[in-house]
Order: structure tokens, then sequence, then C-alpha cells
């Protein structure tokens, strides 16, 4: 049998295992079932979420290892994570920061193979990388939360502990009522400009203006605003609903000034969008996005540059898993590995 890998991405929403084969470059046998984190049990305290995403982890693994005939376990997880292999913090899964989870020794004393515990935005750059001469981008997904990785020079930048690429924990509204972020403080970029901060701002935009909700396509399938979902808004945006348009707008120009922090402090001209609510506005969202900048301009770029700055992602959620996958056969996964986030 070929050599296998059992890779992992878990997320806010949903945990998924899949089989990677280094030899092909692809996955079988994805699997997908609701990660035990905030979403399936709102209101739990940190440390019992914590233990059940723990417990479940370690479940699926040794299951998936055994079904697949792996030689290495990727685990691709969202949250800040340390070069020995814990996770500092995912507030989309357990909310507020609470203590470091340690993932990779109790996984490794567990199945007795090599593990590889990464960020999971940082296993997807890997998804990304053609080569040795790979030239600098940023990856950056919009979904329920924002996260960011830069990749240059061979590597992600990050340090240690972990820190680095959370453009999503940005300030960028230190108002003392900007919107709630799931980390527990307010204003940050995720919040405003996620999916989920997208949804919400479209909400207030309709109470605050709902004459304006009223002329829009989605007071026509949904006319009460509290019952609007991201489906709806994303359909509205597509169709250049003008309502809908300029909620997303408001957080576009949020996302738009952190990259240009991004572009004007490192140099980094290629942001890759990928995440659900990025992907499913599709091309629009880049071509909005692209308009937030050439408004901001990016001192030294003219704006045929600019316009080359953003484009979208592959259209799936399999950016974890496959990237785990590289990673692990990269670094050589038939021995132990110790990884930076």
């Amino acid at each position: 049998m070929a050599d296998a890998y059992t890779v992992v991405d878990v997320g806010g929403t949903t945990l998924r295992t899949a089989r990677y084969e280094p030899a092909t470059d692809a996955l079988t046998d994805i699997r997908r079932i609701p990660t035990e984190g905030l979403a399936r049990h709102p209101g739990a305290p940190v440390p019992l979420l914590q233990a059940k995403v723990a417990r479940q982890l370690a479940d699926l693994t040794a299951e998936a290892v055994a079904r697949h005939g792996s030689h290495a376990l990727g685990v691709a997880f969202a949250g800040p994570v340390t070069a020995d292999g814990r996770v500092l913090t995912a507030p989309t899964i357990w909310g507020e920061r609470g203590g470091p989870l340690p993932l990779r020794v109790p996984l490794e004393e567990r199945l007795g193979l090599p593990v590889v515990v990464v960020n999971d935005l940082t296993a997807a750059v890997w998804r990304y990388v053609k080569g040795p001469d790979e030239a600098p981008f940023c990856l950056i997904t919009v979904s329920s939360g924002i996260g960011s990785k830069v990749y240059r020079a061979g590597e992600v930048l990050l340090d240690a502990e972990g820190h680095g690429g959370e453009l999503g924990h940005w300030t960028c509204d230190p108002s003392p009522h900007a919107p709630l972020c799931d980390c527990g403080r307010r204003g940050h970029l995720g919040a405003i400009a996620s999916g989920r901060g997208m949804l919400a701002a479209a909400r207030r935009a309709a109470h605050a203006d709902p004459e304006g909700y009223a002329r829009s396509v989605l007071a026509r399938t949904t006319p009460d605003p509290d019952r609007l979902d991201n489906p709806a808004l994303v359909a509205a945006v597509r169709a250049e609903d003008t309502f809908a348009t300029a909620v997303l707008r408001g957080g576009l120009a949020h996302l738009a000034c952190a990259i240009t922090s991004v572009f004007t402090s490192i140099g980094v001209r290629r942001y890759i969008l990928m995440g659900g609510f990025a992907l499913a506005v599709g091309p629009r969202y880049t071509a909005l996005l692209t308009e937030e900048l050439e408004r901001l301009g990016c001192f030294g770029l003219d704006p045929a540059g600019i316009r080359r700055m953003a484009v979208l992602g592959a259209p799936d959620d399999d950016h974890g898993l496959i990237g785990a996958g590289r990673l692990l056969a990269a670094r050589g996964a038939t021995h132990r590995v110790v990884t930076a986030a």
C-alpha cells in the first residue's frame, strides 16, 4: 500500500478527516461531523469545551489512522498553535481564551505516530506553495471569522508561540459599542468583516433603515431582518442589490485597510481570499474589495498593480486538509516532527 497520512481540519462548526496520499496529492475518505465546541454547546465553560474537543479529536483520529493505514497525522486547528503543538486560544471553537490545550504530545502517545499540529491557515498556505521559488503572498480566510497568514522565503511568518497572522483580531473599531468578537473583545476585524459580522451588520442596517431594507431584494425573501441568514445576504450581493452591497462595502473598507497595512509594512503584493463567505460571494467579493483598495491607495503601487492584488482561492473547503498533507510530505513524516504554528 502507498504511503498515506491522516489529515484533520478542526473548525468552529465542522471537524473533517481525510486520507492523503503524497504520491497522488489526493484526498479520499473525506468525512465531516460537527465540532464539539461552542456551536453545539453554547454557554458551556471553556475547560469543558476544550475537553470535549480534545476527546473528540483523539477518538476520531484513532479510528481514521487505523482505517487509512497512516504513517503520520496532520491536524489543522482554528487557533494559534505553539511550536510544541499547544493550541493557545480558539475563539470560534471555545470562545474566551482559557488555558493552552496540548494536542501533539497526547495524540502521539495515543497513536504511536508522528503528529503535526498547526494553525488551520498555516496548513492551508502550503496548498498554494508550488515550489521553492514561490513569490510571497498573504492567505486570508473570510468565514465565521477572519484569519491570515503570510508566506515568504519558504516559511510562514510566525514566532514559536504562534503569534502572527491574526488580522481577524486587529482592532479596527475602538468605540465602546463596537461589535463583539468571539474572543470577548470589541471592534476586531473578524467581528466586523467576517461572514458572521456581515450578517450582524445587515440586520443592524435593516433596523436603522427599514425603508431601505424594504426596497432591497432581501426583504422579498426575508421580510423579518432578524431572520436574515448568510445565504440570503450572499445572493443579494451577487445580484448587485444596493442595500446588501452597501453593507458589504462597510466591512470591506476595514479589510482593505488591513491589507494596505500589510502591504506597506512588508511589501506583500498578492492576497488570496478563501473561506465560506468570500468564496460564496465569488468574483464580486474581490471586485468590491479591489475598489476599496483603489479608494485607499497602496503607497508605491499604480492602479494596475492594485487591481492584481486580490484573487480568490480554490472553490472548496479542502485547504487545511490538502495543506496538512503537503506539509507532512514536505517535512518527511516518517520521523518525529516538531512544528511551529
